[in-house]
């Protein structure tokens, strides 16, 4: 099970966020290339990078900030935030990222990400993110009436790599991660499910690898490492066993 740690980018400064909101984020350094290294040396293969302000903008409002860490990390970087366009995509996937992250786009354009999904084997993440089981939009600023298992049914046979499922509700205040709304999700589709929102702790990171062979691809972490709650070296070596 892959342990992806987050750098969330707000101005060019890391951030997390409670529950999406802009207004409450909260700045963990100014330099996000330094961090990326700092997860690195803690044996990190991957990383998740969402630009939030692109989420909201939908377009990159921090390249300059993810292109230094993608010239420095010396994994695999998972890049979402406002990427809606093949150029966009196009431009990433030349500068080295290795998954682009799609959540807007994916609700308002499915034809899209399954054109991208074609053009980029492996490389294409559908985000689904919930607020009370609906999926949410615009940097979780606008609530859609389609459901999350819907949403991720569109893409089964599209050749999308993984769905990445957040519990809005969780995100950014260590409540634990929603294991069961998680577990569901991955056992009604046939698409990897990838675990974000709310992780508190190595518990969490326990109960998940339980589900590896579920369809728990992998877990996104960022608050709870930032914080000294989840020792990311530890997290790695739990989720290797499986």
């Amino acid at each position: 099970m892959i342990i992806f740690p987050a750098i969330d980018l707000k101005g060019g400064e890391v951030v997390r966020l409670a529950e999406g909101d802009m207004d409450r984020a909260t700045v963990y350094g100014d330099d996000p290339a330094a961090q990326a290294m700092i997860f690195a040396e803690a044996g990190a293969e991957h990383l998740h990078v969402v630009d939030l302000d692109g989420a909201f903008a939908g377009e990159s409002r921090n390249a300059e900030a993810v292109q230094a860490i993608v010239e420095r990390f010396p994994g695999y970087v998972q890049l979402g935030g406002g990427i809606r366009t093949p150029e966009a995509c196009d431009f990433w996937f030349n500068l080295g990222v290795a998954r682009i992250v799609i959540g807007s786009a994916a609700l308002k354009d499915p034809q899209f990400v399954k054109d991208m999904a074609r053009e980029w084997e492996n490389g294409i993440v559908v985000a689904v993110d919930a607020r009370d089981g609906m999926v949410a939009t615009e940097g979780w600023a606008e609530v859609s009436t389609v459901s999350v298992v819907d949403m991720a049914r569109r893409f089964e046979d599209a050749g999308v790599a993984s769905l990445l499922f957040t519990d809005i509700g969780r995100d950014g205040l260590l409540k634990g991660c929603n294991i069961d709304a998680t577990l569901d999700l991955a056992q009604r589709v046939d698409i990897p499910v990838i675990a974000s929102g709310g992780v508190k702790g190595l518990d969490d990171i326990h109960v998940l690898s339980l589900h590896a062979h579920e369809g728990i691809e992998g877990v996104i972490t960022g608050r709870a490492l930032y914080e000294g709650r989840l020792d990311l070296a530890a997290a790695i070596a739990m989720g290797a066993r499986v």
